[in-house]
């Protein structure tokens, strides 16, 4: 299964873990193997999250990578000007 395949299969569910605010795919900057990126607004030690709201290290035989983005606000207009 390719990361886009895997994204797709596993986004619902990866959303609804605490600090997740997206899921997408990219390359490895070391391997440049293809990867699941999961955004979360800050990491957190996997020893202080809940069992059910740790990120996978790999789906479906596809890399997890977690990148820390901070909080998203939506912005007003196509111009990004509120």
């Amino acid at each position: 299964m390719d990361a886009r395949q895997a994204r797709d299969l596993h986004e619902g569910r990866l959303l609804k873990l605490a600090h997740v605010t997206g899921v997408g795919t990219g390359r490895d900057e070391h391997s440049g193997a293809d990867v699941i990126v999961v955004f979360v607004t800050r990491k957190v030690p996997r020893d202080r999250l809940g069992a059910h709201d740790v990120v996978p290290d790999e789906l479906d035989g596809v890399p997890v990578r977690v990148l820390a983005i901070g909080a998203v606000h939506a912005q007003d207009g196509a111009d990004g000007e509120s």
